[in-house]
């Protein structure tokens, strides 16, 4: 044979190239791979790891040629995504919900074993995420949806999930509600009447609470000054009794000077000896 015929150079080059592509395999650092062998996994290269640095396994790897294949899995996270749930809340509430979930391959053997792809685990997640939802949100009344107790039903709905997901070699990152609707028309305009009914409720519970406060600081602070004025009295009662007669005189004389009649004042007349001008008297 002519080793150095050009066809022979051109078949052993070609076959040279398929037995090193057959061989050799970069893996980049967005994917972990399973090697497989006659349909059973072997190793796997560049698995996730959390305490390690992102992609840091990655380059290039060796197979058997021939006899190994390799099974890419995305090391990203993936996207798992539920629109147009209905979900009855237990205010009988049909809502429209809309919602995804995150998750990542953290264990490549478990979920080629058990899901044999990435494209599988999604789509055996998507039905577990509906019904994690309803279960969840169908414990609960449509207002919770707006209010803080809303993280912990994600946590929840994330916890449920998770323990399937885990099956697959599968971790859940994060669970969020995109949207949560109810129906247009008369099932819409009932929750809303609810809902005023009930903040109209709680604003008045709270102006009670208000008032009843007001009440007892008002008491207080009137106790708290009787008590001042007692104190006051029995340190020096002359000076009190005093001290209370003029605030009498000025209130009286002012409103005589200003009164109804038509010259501008009204007249008072008293008996000298009368008991309420003892001030005008003095100690005689």
């Amino acid at each position: 044979m002519n080793v150095r015929n050009p066809i022979v150079l051109g078949i052993g080059a070609i076959a040279l190239l398929i037995l090193t592509a057959s061989t050799f395999a970069i893996v980049p650092e967005t994917q972990q791979a399973v090697i497989v062998r006659f349909g059973e996994p072997q190793r796997i290269l560049n698995q996730y790891r959390a305490d390690e640095p992102f992609g840091r396994s990655a380059g290039i790897a060796m197979r058997i040629p021939f006899m190994e294949q390799i099974v890419w899995i995305d090391k990203r996270i993936q996207s798992v995504e539920m629109d147009n749930q209905q979900v009855l809340s237990t205010d009988q509430l049909r809502l429209q919900v809309d919602a995804f979930a995150r998750y990542r391959i953290v264990d490549p053997l478990r979920m080629y074993i058990s899901a044999g792809s990435a494209e599988n685990v999604s789509t055996q997640l998507q039905p577990i995420l509906g019904s994690a939802l309803r279960n969840e949100l169908g414990r609960r009344p449509f207002a919770a949806l707006l209010s803080p107790e809303r993280g912990q039903m994600m946590d929840n709905i994330q916890s449920a999930l998770n323990r399937v997901a885990s099956q697959y070699g599968a971790e859940i990152v994060d669970v969020r509600i995109k949207r949560a609707d109810l129906p247009g028309g008369t099932p819409l305009d009932s929750a809303y009447d609810r809902m005023r009914t009930a903040r109209r409720q709680e604003a008045r519970s709270i102006q009670a609470q208000g008032l009843k406060q007001a009440q007892i600081i008002r008491a207080d602070a009137d106790a708290e000054a009787t008590a001042t004025y007692a104190g006051a009295f029995n340190r020096d009662p002359e000076f009190y009794d005093f001290y209370r007669a003029m605030q009498s005189y000025e209130l009286s004389f002012n409103n005589a000077q200003t009164g109804d009649n038509p010259r501008g004042r009204t007249s008072i007349i008293l008996s000298p000896n009368n008991e309420y001008l003892r001030q005008f008297r003095g100690n005689r």
